[in-house]
């Protein structure tokens, strides 16, 4: 006799535990708080919409913080096992100069969405559309809408996080899971903006300017890309990869800095010599034009620096490697591409089962790990969901 399984969730972790199941041995339920699934998988391919990532496995885990709480799923079913598996339901891919993972040229996120349903379609996984999870009963039974209760032989969970909750990923169930006895940790912000006090003639001048082929450190950690200069602060992909960081000073100092450099591709000994021996007269454009900075970042100099540090060869050219940068705050959560927080990770065992609730799993954004954009979140999220699949396949 076939068991029962309800997935609460219909996010990419769900989506692949269902896709995945053996239909031999479940009747699988998904139950979907809104009238379609996917949502923020589909909002968030409009972005740019990177699957996975191809660096080699070791390097992959290791942007996920803690990175030992998903390396058994990781190794299990990598970033190379994902591409194989959705090229075979008709999802072919290619990697990026970035080396980010992407559907091939004129494959939209919804066509991704619906290679996966077509495969939960022919395992016949059931999909109950409007049924918002409210809690449990006294014997644990989740309730639906109020007054639907509806038992099964195994729960999944599968919430997401706290951010974007037009997609329905709120964050509300949090207090429903700590009532019932269960450790979990307050949402933060992650991949986000970055709150900085610009000076206001500065911002007014370079409000939206991108600073390219950057590195930005935060404590022990680097990470080259690019930013964006906002009224707000800072965003984009060189620091999204340090939110970890900037969030531990922030709680520990309310402050966090950060230290940018503006030339990485060039040593302090080359760029000291070029400002020095150019015969440019201004030093300005000595930095546009020998150096290559961009106006932004001449701007930042200026600003940042005093004019007696900036007229300095030697100390100017330390700045450009190491300008120091205060951050004052970050992004509201719903604004935030993904957040940390949620379900904690000693609260489930090694298959995502909660330890003080039998045959009840988490998998997906609701549990409290973290991971930079470009593909990681997705691979993660993706991996649980195999991961469980294998494990509930295993059970006699």
């Amino acid at each position: 006799m076939k068991k029962s399984v309800s997935i609460i969730g219909g996010g990419p972790a769900a989506l692949l535990l269902a896709a995945l199941l053996d239909c031999k041995k479940f009747n699988v339920t998904i139950y979907e708080k809104n009238k379609t699934l996917g949502r923020k998988f589909l909002v968030a391919g409009k972005g740019g919409f990177n699957l996975t990532h191809s660096e080699p496995i070791e390097e992959l885990i290791a942007r996920y913080t803690p990175s030992h709480f998903l390396e058994k799923a990781l190794l299990n079913f990598d970033n190379h096992d994902f591409r194989n598996w959705i090229d075979t339901i008709g999802i072919p891919t290619y990697i990026g100069s970035s080396k980010r993972v992407y559907p091939e040229s004129g494959i939209k996120p919804i066509t991704v969405l619906n290679a996966i349903l077509k495969v939960l379609d022919k395992q016949a996984v059931s999909i109950q559309y409007e049924h918002n999870w409210m809690g449990w009963t006294n014997d644990d039974t989740p309730v639906f809408n109020t007054d639907i209760e509806i038992k099964s032989d195994y729960t999944i969970f599968a919430l997401g996080g706290g951010s974007w909750k037009v997609t329905g990923s709120d964050g509300t169930w949090l207090d429903l899971f700590k009532t019932q006895g269960i450790a979990v940790v307050p949402f933060q912000s992650s991949n986000c903006a970055y709150r900085i006090h610009w000076p206001e003639d500065f911002i007014m001048e370079h409000e939206g300017s991108p600073l390219k082929n950057i590195s930005i450190s935060c404590l022990n950690k680097t990470q080259k890309g690019e930013a964006v200069i906002t009224r707000f602060g800072l965003e984009g992909n060189a620091i999204y990869a340090l939110s970890p960081q900037i969030r531990a000073q922030l709680e520990s100092q309310q402050k966090a800095t950060i230290f940018l450099d503006l030339k990485p591709a060039l040593s302090y000994d080359d760029l000291h010599q070029k400002i020095k021996k150019s015969t440019l007269k201004k030093t300005s454009e000595k930095l546009q034009k020998e150096v290559k900075l961009s106006l932004a970042q001449i701007g930042l100099l200026k600003k940042y620096l005093s004019k007696e540090t900036y007229l300095n060869p030697e100390l100017l050219a330390q700045n450009i490697k190491k300008l120091r940068i205060e951050i004052i705050g970050s992004s509201l959560l719903n604004d935030a591409i993904s957040t940390t927080g949620g379900v904690q990770l000693n609260a489930v065992d090694e298959n995502f089962q909660l330890t003080k609730m039998k045959h009840h799993y988490c998998i997906g954004e609701m549990l409290d790990w973290d991971a930079p954009t470009g593909g990681y979140l997705l691979q993660a999220c993706f991996s649980m969901g195999m991961h469980l699949a294998r494990h509930l396949n295993s059970i006699p």
